[in-house]
């Protein structure tokens, strides 16, 4: 979907998924401060300064690395840190603050939508960096809605989910971020093709917005 990018290409690429990112992060803790757990807030987290969201491993070195091994570049920024001891709900409330995420996504790819077709025959490079931004949250808000721990939608199976299921999920999660970024990837092999398919229909649905 972002092959063979031009070098002013790259630059929108980048910062189209810098802002989605942080974003998502955002809302997050906004979310987890309004259901009672400030942890975010007090961390000072709360912001779009990118300083406060970017991680050397994870937003720069893990996404080159895996391009050098020819696989797909992904790349996270640092997560906004919450308690889910403290958000009202319980379980509820954590899968609340996983959603939010994902849902802000969803919602930025719509914003981006409603702007292309405003500006749909203004500056051609304000069109290009449009299509970017939506691609690119429609393309995080359904990666990270994958119920596999630590993305978002492991928050919203794991309230539901049996004790059993639990347990695995706790393990999983367990074993690192950088481990469980790498498990990724070879279940995302499996299952990309349903994955894609889903990302083109609400791709194409958002444009109709």
């Amino acid at each position: 979907m972002f092959g063979n990018l031009t070098g002013l290409e790259i630059v929108y690429f980048i910062i189209a998924l810098l802002i989605s990112m942080i974003i998502h992060e955002v809302m997050h803790g906004v979310t987890a401060k309004a259901l009672g757990d400030p942890t975010a807030a007090e961390m000072g987290r709360l912001t779009l300064n990118p300083l406060k969201h970017i991680d050397v491993m994870t937003t720069i070195l893990l996404p080159v690395v895996l391009v050098i091994a020819h696989l797909p570049p992904i790349m996270a920024a640092k997560p906004v840190p919450f308690n889910p001891e403290r958000v009202k709900f319980g379980d509820y409330g954590a899968a609340l603050v996983g959603l939010a995420g994902p849902l802000t996504n969803f919602l930025l790819a719509i914003i981006g939508s409603i702007l292309a077709h405003i500006f749909i025959n203004g500056n051609i490079q304000l069109i290009t960096f449009l299509g970017f931004f939506i691609q690119i949250n429609v393309i995080l808000m359904v990666f990270n809605l994958i119920p596999f721990p630590p993305l978002d939608g492991s928050r919203v199976l794991y309230a539901f989910a049996p004790e059993p299921v639990r347990e695995v999920m706790a393990k999983i999660e367990s074993m690192g971020f950088l481990v469980v970024l790498l498990l990724i990837l070879v279940v995302f092999q499996f299952i990309s093709p349903a994955i894609v398919g889903i990302e083109n229909a609400i791709y194409n649905f958002v444009l109709t917005i």
